[in-house]
């Protein structure tokens, strides 16, 4: 049976997605032996790479796909962080059951409640999607670009003055207007959004902990899913041909709004899932950490894997986030050399110089020769380079 083009190319970022999960779980269990073990500061990293690839993807959905540059992704992000500690405080505090010994304990384990929180989450973000989607998609390029970085501006100010607490099965919100303004919760109260201070996640350990990247790992590929889906879907062919040409588009009766809406929603979805991951794996997160520089740094992975590119944005998101932590050794100079590597990179793929030079080298027969030996590998042994369709063959036989 002949794969085609697109569910070859879909199939090797899932797999290059569950390899590289699969070398982790190596790590972290020891199954080569103390030879290839995750440090501890590897581990830590997991997590977060898990939703940085999310939201690198679903970044790329909106700008690749359907070519509005978004940088507001950070604001979807922090609605998703905040409110999955929420959720999974009141799941803790609120649905309880009795054990064998007679202890009152949460009905829930922590992989459920992350699991329901992240859910929660997305929806969350996904109706704020709607809420500043509908006015802002009706502006183009850098109008468009302005107003969704606005709105992470004006999220990140607001949960700055947001109060929230958990008393037993209810919570409590409050708005902290100015600095001298007291505001008092009941005696029973667990503080979990405390203005500036950020978060308080008793719910989850600060430790690494394997099924919570088991679950990062899980929503990675439902992200994956979701959008390869849509991309070789009808829809998704609607939404790159608006992306080309939407006069022309509109000429043949597609409804542009809706499907703008639909990549912007979907990509407002995901990027507030990632969120609750993130918030989740740590112990307390603010609003600074959800600044327009979070925004910048999501939409630098999603340019260096390449517009439009998945895979890249996958590759990526694991590049940028391991390679500061590789760089430690360096001390003060670290974000310096990163930001050069980040510098050649950027001027090495969209160099003519290194073009013309591959070019050359493809002139070369065994560089030629390997070159095709490398692309009939990644097209399969039935790949189009190795083997006739059983027409063309019977054709020759013909002849």
């Amino acid at each position: 049976m002949k794969i085609n083009k697109k569910l070859r190319s879909a199939l090797i970022t899932f797999a290059i997605v569950i390899i590289a999960f699969l070398l982790c779980e190596a790590g972290i269990n020891k199954w080569f032996g103390d030879g290839f073990t995750l440090k501890f500061s590897e581990k830590g990293l997991l997590v977060p790479i898990c939703a940085y690839i999310v939201l690198a993807v679903s970044l790329n959905l909106i700008v690749g796909i359907s070519g509005e540059l978004s940088l507001g992704h950070a604001g979807f992000m922090s609605i998703g962080a905040f409110s999955g500690v929420v959720v999974a405080t009141w799941l803790e505090r609120a649905v309880l059951t009795i054990d064998a010994a007679g202890k009152t304990v949460p009905f829930f384990s922590d992989t459920s409640i992350l699991i329901i929180s992240i859910i929660v989450a997305g929806v969350i973000a996904a109706a704020a999607g709607v809420v500043i989607g509908i006015p802002a998609l009706r502006l183009r390029g850098d109008y468009l670009a302005i107003v969704l970085l606005a709105f992470g501006e004006i999220i990140r100010n607001v949960m700055n003055c947001v109060l929230v607490a958990v008393d037993g099965s209810r919570m409590q919100f409050a708005l902290k207007i100015n600095e001298g303004s007291a505001v008092a919760f009941g005696s029973g109260a667990q503080m979990v959004i405390n203005g500036a201070q950020g978060t308080n996640n008793k719910v989850m350990s600060v430790a690494f902990n394997n099924e919570r990247f088991i679950v990062g790992f899980a929503l990675v590929l439902f992200t994956l899913f979701v959008v390869l889906n849509l991309i070789n879907s009808r829809s998704g062919r609607a939404i790159m041909a608006i992306r080309d040409n939407r006069i022309a588009a509109e000429s043949v009766g597609l409804n542009v709004m809706k499907y703008k809406m639909m990549a912007f929603v979907i990509g407002a979805a995901l990027a507030g899932m990632a969120g609750c991951l993130y918030g989740l794996n740590m112990k307390t997160v603010t609003a600074v950490d959800f600044d327009y520089n979070m925004s910048i740094e999501i939409l630098v992975i999603v340019v260096l894997g390449g517009i439009g590119s998945i895979r890249g944005s996958v590759i990526a998101a694991i590049l940028l986030k391991v390679l500061p932590e590789k760089l430690r050794f360096l001390n003060d100079y670290r974000m310096l050399v990163y930001a050069v590597v980040l510098i050649v990179t950027m001027l090495a793929t969209n160099s003519p110089i290194l073009k013309n030079l591959w070019a050359l080298l493809l002139r070369i027969k065994p560089v030629a020769a390997a070159a095709e030996k490398i692309a009939k590998l990644r097209d399969g042994v039935t790949g189009r380079f190795s083997r006739k369709t059983p027409k063309a063959e019977k054709a020759g036989e013909t002849k």
